[in-house]
């Protein structure tokens, strides 16, 4: 019993030596962890890579954890986890890719002469401004094509990002294109991202904007109608549609477009890192004539020139070493944007002084730069949009409202350089922009930078490519061909147009057409005083010329006069102007120095600039 008892206090006094072993342990690593918080580290960052699955097997995540410390004298340490994860929905992808029939794949549908021979045909067309008889025919979940750069099908975006409600005006849209357009978005956007469709209808006529439209959204989620019981305009439609949303994000959609793939998380993940940064899809082209999606290009920086006309920058260097990353942005285009709700109303919304449509775009680009904010593009958000061949919808054209506007915007937001814009349009000097004390307070309520500064720091290359002060051009006046003795005659046709020879104005008083064009500094060809530009879009024989809105970026537009064979030759396909005397009509054709039919004269040129600018153009 005795020597039971010893080998008892013997195990009591080990198990109780080990337990104060093990605390002493615990306080030495609680005090190092103390010690360890205790010191200043600027520096400790730590990336942890995990590879991981979402549990409905839908998508393979890679998740990137980054852990950043830091700590500043007299403050705690500041965490913050961001995960990123594929936001790519591929059981969609396989379905829309094994997709058949009419305009799957974004194809486009060519009209049948049975087609164009239906009475809804044209009518359809002169009523919406593109072929809405074929639109009819696209299923409304119809496929698109991934047009995306490569890299864009890699990038991984916030896990967590911000809810978005869509805003889309609506005016006498048809009714198809408009649900395909909600379909596409409903479609191909997570639905945990998706607060909200608001459709605005602006006062339209149509009847099926009413009742026909009421019936198909009310078998859809998260879609609600405001009516306009007056004619508001894009700006303030767009501007009701903002004060009844609940998303965090405003997006501004046209009523004619598609979303592609993976459209939304590339769009919003710069606004969900810094609310002050709004942000522009890429917006490619639904062609007016058969839906047909394709790209419009691969980007490029948004500007303005003197007449307030939309224009565009080249793009950086930089941007070409990762062709996926977003890149700074100085004017929008205006029809398709991301914004905060914070960030737009701190900004007042749109200046509700702006009247249907025209100089928004300035407006809240100039006022997101100088107020603060950043505007970028997001190469792999990627809309396709229908461009109009004409525009149905003019029951203001008479209204002097768009030279008003930009008046408006002018005298607000661009200080002295304002001065040049009314040097090119003298009658814009002279009109009144209506009560603009509001938005000059909010200007000075926010302390928002100069427009020299935005001239110096955003849109420091838009001078030399659109001066303020107009260049001479190289030739100007009739071009004449010099087989025919006739002229070239655009006839104030529209965009897309093809056109050719006729009989010269100066020669025949009587007649009416338009014969006066100008071979610009830039140089491009086009008619006095429009924005529209000849346009070489093919290499093929006999490749048409069309007019095409001026873009001031050579390519397809570049054309130079060589004063000695008197050819217009077009520089990046190497073809020469050419005639068919019996059609009258012009088109590109291979170089001959001794065909009569490629020889033409400007009226005036001029030789000085002619020889120092252009002889590094000239070839055989």
């Amino acid at each position: 019993m005795y020597i039971m008892s010893i080998q008892f206090r013997r195990n009591r006094i080990l198990i109780i030596s080990i337990i104060f072993i093990f605390f002493i342990i615990y306080l030495i690593n609680n005090y190092s962890e103390n010690l360890s918080e205790n010191e200043y580290d600027f520096t400790d960052r730590e990336v942890e890579e995990d590879d991981t699955k979402q549990s409905n097997n839908e998508i393979i995540n890679r998740t990137i954890r980054t852990r950043i410390h830091s700590q500043l004298l007299g403050e705690e340490i500041v965490e913050k986890t961001l995960e990123k994860i594929d936001w790519h929905d591929y059981e969609l992808i396989a379905r829309e890719n094994a997709r058949t029939g009419l305009g799957e794949g974004g194809s486009g549908v060519e009209p049948s002469s049975q087609d164009r021979n239906n009475p809804e045909f044209e009518r359809l067309y002169r009523a919406n401004g593109f072929n809405a008889f074929i639109s009819n025919k696209i299923s409304l979940d119809r496929s698109l094509k991934d047009i995306r750069h490569p890299d864009c099908k890699k990038r991984l975006y916030l896990a967590e990002l911000p809810t978005v409600s869509i805003i889309i005006p609506v005016h006498e849209e048809h009714l198809i294109t408009l649900i395909r357009s909600i379909h596409s978005i409903l479609n191909r956007t997570p639905a945990t991202l998706l607060e909200e469709i608001i459709l605005v209808d602006d006062n339209s006529n149509k009847d099926e904007l009413k009742k026909a439209l009421d019936v198909h959204i009310s078998n859809l989620t998260k879609i609600r109608v405001i009516r306009l019981h007056k004619r508001q305009g894009l700006i303030r439609a767009r501007l009701a549609g903002a004060r009844k949303a609940k998303g965090d994000i405003l997006i501004f959609f046209d009523s004619h477009i598609e979303v592609n793939i993976n459209w939304l998380p590339p769009l919003i993940e710069p606004i969900a890192l810094n609310y002050k940064t709004s942000v522009c899809q890429f917006i490619d082209i639904i062609k007016w004539e058969n839906f047909a999606y394709i790209a419009q290009d691969e980007g490029a920086r948004g500007a303005f020139d003197w007449n307030m006309y939309y224009k565009r920058l080249p793009l950086l260097s930089t941007h070409a070493e990762n062709s996926s990353e977003p890149f700074d942005n100085p004017v929008m285009a205006g029809g398709l944007f991301a914004i905060s709700q914070k960030w737009f109303w701190e900004l007042g919304g749109y200046d509700e002084g702006l009247e249907i449509w025209g100089g928004e775009q300035y407006e809240i680009s100039f006022k997101i730069w100088q107020c603060g904010g950043r505007l970028v593009d997001a190469p792999c958000s990627r809309v396709g949009h229908i461009y109009r061949e004409f525009n149905p919808h003019s029951g203001f054209i008479f209204n002097n409202y768009i030279s008003k506007n930009h008046k408006r915007v002018a005298a607000v937001w661009m200080d002295e350089y304002a001065e040049y814009i009314y040097k090119r349009d003298t009658h814009m000097k002279n009109l009144i922009p209506g009560n603009i004390q509001k938005q000059l307070q909010l200007r000075k309520k926010l302390e928002c930078k100069s427009f020299k500064w935005f001239m110096e720091n955003v849109a420091y290359d838009l001078v030399q490519n659109y001066p303020p002060v107009a260049l001479s051009p190289y030739a100007e006046g009739e071009i004449r061909s010099m087989a025919t003795l006739l002229c070239i005659d655009t006839k104030y046709t529209r965009e897309h147009s093809t056109f050719g020879l006729n009989r010269c104005l100066r020669d025949h008083r009587d007649l009416s057409g338009e014969q006066q064009f100008e071979l610009t500094w830039r140089p491009d060809i086009r008619p006095h005083g429009r924005e529209l530009c000849f346009d070489v879009p093919k290499q093929d024989k006999r490749a048409p010329i069309v007019l095409f809105t001026c873009h001031g970026m050579r390519g397809n537009q570049h054309f130079i006069y060589d004063i000695n064979s008197y050819h217009i030759r077009h520089v990046s396909t190497h073809l020469c102007l050419d005639c068919d005397l019996e059609s009258k009509m012009i088109f590109m054709e291979k170089c001959n120095q001794t065909s009569k039919t490629q020889q033409w004269s400007f009226f005036s040129y001029n030789e000085t600039l002619i020889v120092k600018d252009m002889k590094q153009y000239f070839f055989k």
